[in-house]
């Protein structure tokens, strides 16, 4: 939930980007805040077939530009449709993001409070008065979902979807996606710092389409690898060539992927797997876009952590002595990696994580 500084920061923005907005308007804003989509929706066909019915008649000149909400969603404007993410794509983010909040109702009797101080000091246009009974009417039902008013449909001609910010953050990936699939089968790079969130977005990925996912995590080095002239190779602390030969060249060639994974508790490989790659095929891990990958790649994806992120991440998550690890050892390793073979300058897309 954000604090009552962010929120009313967040709504004195909103009433500035919507000037003819009336009170009702910003008890939608505050309801959406809250709690995010406005019902359930029935299925992801109908999620679908809606945004297809309602993009139909977006005006083409419409903003694309997702307006956050003041928590965990943001509206996303159906014209996002034009940049290239798919009504698929778009309806599968929205029936995702359709969830039952537990804490919604003391967040939103929370920012109505915050909302009827800006109204109390005229940063709102609203009186008192006006303000107090329509809320007053809005209590007594319990605080439904409301619609917007004629006033500000006539005036912005709403068209959006409310999605998560889990997924909006990630919206110039999926249109890329949704882009480069038109051409048949798509291999999409992941690569980024130590806790940047490489793997939870091949799980969101792989949540959304029907794709394949392979993991650098299982192509460490073997101990026998692991020499002080392997390491010292930019980017020689992964078995890049096993990596090619088991996976990148069968993909390369339309063929079914056989390779061991590396069992990090075993030290050892563990037992062969078949994979027959799906149309879309995502590779994850540190080291996944080295230069001698680069020619495999339709698509490549940079997570540009901010260190100080990192740092309270990986502290988290791991024992302080593991931690100790990732930044004695590993993460100057990967930086080294990074600076030396460019990796953000030749990523398709850099994004940024953090708070």
């Amino acid at each position: 939930m954000n604090s009552p500084k962010e929120t009313r920061a967040r709504l004195l923005a909103h009433y500035a980007a919507h000037p003819a907005m009336q009170v009702r308007d910003l008890f939608k804003y505050i309801f959406q805040s809250a709690f995010g989509c406005e019902h359930l929706v029935s299925s992801e066909a109908d999620a679908i077939g809606y945004i297809r019915t309602e993009y139909a008649v977006v005006a083409e000149d419409a903003p694309a530009v997702p307006e956050p909400l003041d928590g965990a969603y943001s509206r996303v404007p159906l014209s996002c449709i034009g940049d290239g993410i798919t009504p698929e794509t778009l309806g599968k983010l929205f029936f995702r993001s359709a969830k039952t909040e537990e804490n919604g109702k003391a967040a939103l009797l929370e920012k109505i409070g915050v909302a009827r101080g800006l109204v109390a000091e005229g940063a709102l246009p609203f009186s008192q008065a006006a303000f107090d009974r329509e809320l007053d009417a809005w209590q007594d039902v319990g605080y439904p979902a409301v619609r917007h008013t004629e006033a500000f449909r006539t005036a912005y001609a709403p068209a959006y979807r409310v999605i998560a910010n889990d997924y909006v953050r990630f919206l110039p990936l999926f249109a890329a996606i949704d882009r480069a699939a038109t051409a048949g089968r798509t291999v999409v790079a992941i690569e980024g710092g130590s806790a940047g969130g490489k793997t939870t977005l091949s799980q969101l990925l792989s949540d959304v389409y029907d794709c394949t996912v392979f993991h650098m995590d299982d192509f460490f080095l073997r101990p026998e690898q692991r020499t002080p002239e392997r390491f010292a190779e930019v980017g020689g602390n992964v078995d890049r060539e096993r990596f090619a030969e088991e996976v990148l060249l069968p993909l390369a060639a339309q063929e079914t992927v056989v390779y061991r994974p590396f069992d990090c508790g075993k030290q050892a490989l563990a037992d062969q797997v078949t994979v027959s790659p799906k149309p879309l095929v995502i590779i994850e891990g540190a080291y996944s876009m080295h230069p001698a990958f680069s020619r495999y790649y339709d698509l490549s994806v940079f997570l540009d952590i901010c260190p100080d992120y990192q740092k309270k991440r990986i502290g988290k998550r791991n024992t302080p002595l593991l931690a100790k690890r990732f930044f004695d050892e590993w993460i100057p390793l990967e930086n080294t990696y990074f600076e030396k073979t460019e990796i953000r300058s030749r990523a398709d897309l850099v994004i940024p994580i953090g708070e």
